[in-house]
């Protein structure tokens, strides 16, 4: 299918159910909806960018922040690049429970992938383990120069990888007809 044929198809999924959100309620009033298959959460999460982090405050309420993040299908693991004074990455140390929320194409379809987080060393020598692993993460660079001042940022800034080992996905998506 085409990004143009694919575009109106989820233009055509986000009219249809606007239509039945504006249907009076009832049993049957729209479709249910169809959970998602371990492939199909998968390539949604490799689709996408951003997501949302929900960690665990003391109080035990849900901490969200949006985020840019690395999905490794292969080995399960969630990837975000984060500096290591955020809240984040105190509240992951102090309870590693964490979820990442991303969006499908349509709202009508979203994953979820659980687990536990670990932070790793901040990156201090430009090139060191954490500043390769983050490296690791981008599109890559022009230039040696361009890599080599962005290793240097990184240090900086005094950057983490929050991994977060999947240990549950899940995720569902409405189909309009």
């Amino acid at each position: 299918m085409t990004e143009t044929a694919t575009k109106s198809q989820n233009q055509d999924q986000d009219q249809q159910g606007r239509e039945l959100a504006q249907q009076e309620p009832g049993p049957g009033a729209g479709p249910a909806p169809r959970p998602l298959s371990e492939d199909e959460l998968s390539q949604l999460l490799r689709a996408q960018q951003f997501g949302v982090l929900a960690s665990v405050k003391r109080s035990g309420h849900p901490h969200l922040s949006t985020v840019l993040y690395h999905w490794d299908p292969a080995e399960r693991i969630v990837r975000v690049s984060t500096t290591a004074d955020r809240l984040k990455v105190r509240q992951l140390r102090h309870d590693p429970h964490a979820a990442l929320h991303v969006a499908g194409p349509t709202v009508w379809s979203f994953a979820v992938a659980e687990g536990e987080a670990e932070i790793s060393d901040v990156t201090t020598v430009p090139g060191d383990a954490t500043g390769l692993e983050l490296l690791a993460m981008t599109p890559g660079f022009d230039s040696p120069a361009d890599e080599a001042a962005f290793l240097r940022q990184l240090v900086a800034d005094r950057r983490v990888v929050i991994r977060i080992r999947v240990s549950h996905l899940y995720g569902t998506a409405l189909d309009f007809a």
